[in-house]
Formats: C-alpha cells, sequence, structure tokens
C-alpha cells in the first residue's frame, strides 16, 4: 500500500516537527568562474593543491559497494597524460564476483532510497555542490589537471563550475518534474501523479574527458530516486574517485551509488545480463553504445522490465564559415574549439567550411595562432592544451595524420608532429582537403586536428548541403554569418545536423541552464544534461483516482428499455 506522503505527491511532506511543508530548493546560479590570474589568491591555492597532490604516493582507488571497499588485487595504474611516467593512482578492477555483489547491494538500498522525501535527496546533492566550490574546489582541480592532462581553465569549467551547475540545476528540474500534475478532475475526483524511481538498477558508464558527465551520469538517477552502479574509465579514475568520496561526505547513504571501476566488456556483460537492469547511462564511443543496445535486445526477455537506454557518444562537429563572416570571429573561434583540450571534447571542431574568398585570410590568421600555442604540462602556464590521454588515443589521431600526409587530396597547412617519449603529445593540425567527403571530414578523430574544405562562393548552398549529409554524426555545430537571413536559413537546412547550433560562436562550451547539451543521429539519444527532459527518463510516473463518492450502481442509464 502506498503511503499517505506518496497519494499526495512529493510536493507535501512531514517534517519531524508534524507540520506539513511544500519542497521549494534554492533557485539555482552558474558557478562564478575562477580565472587564476598571476599574484591572485585562487592561483595561489591552486599551485598548493597542485603541489601536495604531485608529491603524494599513488592514491589506492578500490572497489566501493555499500559501505566497504573491496579490494580484488586486480590492480591497475593511472598516469598523468603528460608524464607517463608519474603514477597518480592505483585501482581494484571489479570481476564478475564484484559486479554481482554491487547488483545486489544496490537493490537492497533501493526501497528506501526511492521512498526517501525529495528534499533528503535533493540535500546530498545540494551539500556535494557546496562541498565541491568550497573545502574540495582546488583538490578536485588538481586531480582533473594532473589525472587528465586538463589546464586551470579547462579544469575550472568541467570538474567545479559544470558539476556544480549540474547537481544545483538538476534539483531544480526534478522540482518542477514532481510540480506536474494532472489540471483535469472530475466532479467529485482527485487525480494526481507520483513520480516514482525506475525498478531495478542503473548502469552508469562515463568516459575520462570531463570529470563533470561522470558526476551526472551516476548523480542524476540517484537524485530521482534510482540506485546506480558507476563504471569510469579508467584514464580518470582519480578525479571520480574524489568526487565519490565528496558524495558520501555530503550523506549520500551506501548503496545508492557502488564504485566498481572495470574493463568493458567484464561490465557490460555482467549488467546487461541481469533481469534488474532498469536503464544504462552511458557517454563515449557509438560502437561501445550500439553494443551494449545489441546486448540488451539480446536480453530482452528476460528483464523485468524495458530497460532506458541513454547514450552521448561524440561528433564530427562543423562551423560553416559564410562569405559575409567576420573573420577574426571565425579565426578564434576555430582555435578554440579545435584545439582546447587537445580536441577531445564531443563539441569539438572536427571540419570546417570556408569559402574561397575568405580561405587566405582565415588560413594565415590560424597558422599566425597555431604558431603562438603553448602544448605542454597543464599546470604550467602559458600552455594552452597539454596532451592526449592514453597511448591508444595519441596511435589513433597519429594514424589520421600519417593518413593525411599520404593522401593527394589532402595536405598539412600546419603542424602534424606527434611526440610520446615523455607524455601523449600531439600538436596543433590543420588541414586541407579537396574531397569533402575525405574520412578526415567524416570520422571522429577527437585530438587536435581541424580539416578544412574551401568551397567556392557561388557553392554556399550545395556546400550546405553537404555540410548536413557528410557525417553521421548530429551534436554541435557553428555558422558564422553577418547575415540574419542566412543564419536563420543555414539553421533551417541543418536543423538535424546538430543538437547544439551557435551563430558567429563557436562550437564548444555549452552551459548548464543555458545551452543544454546533446545531439542527435550517431551522437546520441538527445536527453540533454541537467534539464527536465534527462531527469524524466529516469522516473516512471504512477497515475492516481481519487473517487469521493460512493459507486452506487455497476449499470449504464443506455441500457434502459
Amino acid at each position: 500500500m502506498l503511503r499517505s506522503g506518496a497519494l499526495l505527491g512529493r510536493l507535501l511532506r512531514r517534517t519531524h516537527h508534524g507540520c506539513a511543508s511544500v519542497v521549494r530548493p534554492p533557485t539555482p546560479h552558474n558557478e562564478p568562474i575562477q580565472y587564476f590570474a598571476p599574484g591572485s589568491d585562487e592561483r595561489a591555492k591552486l599551485q598548493q593543491a597542485l603541489a601536495e597532490l604531485k608529491s603524494s604516493p599513488p592514491e589506492e582507488m578500490t572497489c566501493f559497494v555499500g559501505g566497504d571497499q573491496i579490494r580484488t588485487g586486480n590492480i591497475r595504474d593511472q598516469v598523468s597524460p603528460h608524464d607517463h611516467a608519474h603514477v597518480i593512482g592505483r585501482y581494484h578492477l571489479a570481476d564478475e564476483n564484484t559486479i554481482k555483489l554491487a547488483i545486489d547491494t544496490a537493490l537492497s538500498a533501493r526501497d528506501e532510497w526511492e521512498r526517501a522525501p525529495f528534499e533528503q535527496r535533493a540535500g546530498v546533492f545540494l551539500k556535494a555542490a557546496d562541498l565541491m566550490g568550497t573545502k574540495y574546489r582546488y583538490k578536485l582541480l588538481a586531480s582533473t589537471m594532473l589525472g587528465t592532462a586538463k589546464t586551470a581553465t579547462q579544469a575550472e569549467y568541467d570538474c567545479t563550475c559544470e558539476l556544480i551547475d549540474f547537481y544545483r540545476f538538476s534539483v531544480k528540474a526534478a522540482e518542477e518534474i514532481y510540480n506536474e500534475q494532472q489540471v483535469l478532475h472530475s466532479h467529485g475526483v482527485w487525480n494526481r501523479l507520483v513520480y516514482r524511481g525506475l525498478e531495478g538498477f542503473f548502469a552508469a558508464i562515463s568516459p575520462f574527458n570531463f570529470t563533470a558527465l561522470g558526476g551526472n551520469l551516476a548523480g542524476a538517477p540517484a537524485l530521482m530516486g534510482n540506485v546506480v552502479l558507476w563504471k569510469n574509465a579508467s584514464t580518470a579514475l582519480h578525479s571520480s574517485w574524489l568526487v565519490f568520496n565528496i558524495l558520501r561526505e555530503a550523506g549520500l547513504p551506501d548503496g545508492v551509488i557502488n564504485f566498481v571501476p572495470s574493463s568493458g566488456p567484464v561490465f557490460g556483460k555482467m549488467v546487461t545480463s541481469s533481469p534488474d537492469l532498469a536503464g544504462i547511462g552511458f557517454t563515449g564511443s557509438g560502437d561501445t553504445f550500439k553494443y551494449l543496445w545489441k546486448e540488451v535486445g539480446k536480453n530482452i526477455d528476460s528483464y523485468k522490465t524495458f530497460p532506458r537506454l541513454i547514450g552521448e557518444c561524440g561528433g564530427k562537429n562543423y562551423h560553416f564559415v559564410h562569405p559575409s563572416a567576420d573573420v577574426e570571429s571565425a579565426i578564434n573561434g576555430a582555435i578554440r574549439a579545435g584545439y582546447e583540450y587537445g580536441g577531445q571534447k564531443c563539441s569539438a571542431l572536427g571540419r570546417q567550411y570556408v569559402p574561397e574568398s575568405l580561405w587566405p585570410q582565415i588560413k594565415e590568421g590560424m597558422v599566425e595562432a597555431m604558431k603562438t600555442i603553448k602544448v605542454g604540462p597543464p599546470d604550467e602556464p602559458p600552455t594552452f592544451y597539454s596532451a592526449v590521454i592514453d597511448q591508444n588515443s595519441f596511435n589513433n589521431i597519429k594514424g589520421y595524420i600519417e593518413h593525411a600526409k599520404s593522401n593527394s587530396d589532402l595536405s598539412i597547412v600546419y603542424g602534424g608532429e606527434c611526440d610520446d617519449s615523455v607524455g601523449y603529445y600531439v600538436y596543433p593540425t590543420l588541414v586541407e582537403t579537396k574531397d569533402p567527403r575525405s574520412k578526415l571530414m567524416v570520422e571522429e578523430i577527437f585530438g587536435p586536428v581541424i580539416t578544412t574544405y574551401v568551397y567556392p562562393d557561388d557553392k554556399v548552398e550545395e556546400t550546405l548541403k553537404l555540410v548536413n549529409e557528410t557525417s553521421p554524426f548530429g551534436l554541435t555545430g557553428a555558422i558564422y554569418s553577418k547575415d540574419s537571413y542566412f543564419l536563420h536559413h543555414a539553421a533551417s537546412v541543418l536543423r538535424h545536423s546538430a543538437g547544439n547550433m551557435y551563430f558567429n560562436d563557436k562550437s564548444t562550451g555549452s552551459v548548464v541552464g543555458q545551452q543544454p547539451f546533446g545531439g542527435g543521429r550517431l551522437s546520441g539519444t538527445n536527453d540533454k544534461t541537467g534539464t527536465k527532459v534527462l531527469l524524466q527518463r529516469y522516473v516512471s510516473p504512477l497515475a492516481i483516482k481519487e473517487q469521493f463518492q460512493p459507486l452506487t450502481r455497476w449499470d449504464y442509464p443506455s441500457m434502459a428499455k
């Protein structure tokens, strides 16, 4: 039987004083960005945190199931990408038995957590956001910088500001969902909706490139009353381990989120074969997401419910430069979108379309900027970006560059150098192609490589069609033009080519609460992180009708002769 509190919905609750209260969480705001200027207090605090982490022995990161740390003995190292001789942490890989235990533990915690008042669940994430912005801010920054080779600015955008924003804005979005009720009621009837968590457990599979994504992939379903197994990328475990422990300090009950570092195949097999799988939240490669989807399909008859599949799978993002574009904006936008964090953002610029009339200026401007870009350790200003994440990534990017060097339709305008002797360094590379359907225009590289197709000024419409048809992805795109009519016309033509579109701005840098992020086509399920769109995937509404008048007859007047 449902509790009376559930019947009244998630808004009306009984407090420990016995009084009724309507839940209204704080109005969210974007976390202010720190810029770490020379001589500033924030730079001094960051340098201290970096020095402490550098001098510390490698941190042990265990599996954490319920309230127990599990040491499987199958230990791997996480190294700093910019200095692969430096081990930042050592982690225990979960085996099949550990993952099975995590599933059972999560399920045992589910009922109590789902029934917890919304304000109790929300309080955990609001408290965690506060801890991330204060007590742990610089420790989080240092972990993200040394663990994933982000500069101070990129880490600040990510592991502090974006993750804090995810938690604060998600709490507000959750409140709006719980507020949504039926407005029509027949005479003597009260209709309402109760938003339940899903039956079973969620599997959160997060990538290396954003600490915020890991914290949100595990946190968002938990906020809505679900229990979670969190498998993070092994190349970014250190910062995720810290986020997990911050959530525990903020009051997250044992078993609600279970931290299970694991190999992808083992984790995928275990969660997709469990009859209690309620859903998968995933960010990573499209091939991996397809594999998970196929495994769910293969096991569909064994599940207790239809699992929700939520995925973000990268992109081949574009800048389209119209002949009327502001050249300086196009140059600076391309440099930032293509080379910040070494092109390792899902939204990074990979292909640009530039008219013949502007290419000489844009090429010259980009090359001059690229000559001044410093590539080096992330904690040594004025580094613009640092190493790519690991050896596999380095080899993959290098392979595309070698292809460009050997293909007659492609020419290296600038760059093309790679060096993995100390760290996994790939230097900024600009390629020009004669073939608008070259593999460098189609396939995601996930590195600091921008490929440019130069189109005739009188072929704007034909080139827009190319932009729309060339890549299987649909994540982000930017249109540069001073002609407002053209901006809206191009956006109409390209409306399915991106989930986030920018006018006269770069293809990267979405902000929670301002530009909800996500894409379609093979870029994912476009569920827009940090919004009600995503959170609604984590709930199962129950419609309740309460009749105040007794039913006095079983037959209908139309039955009378």
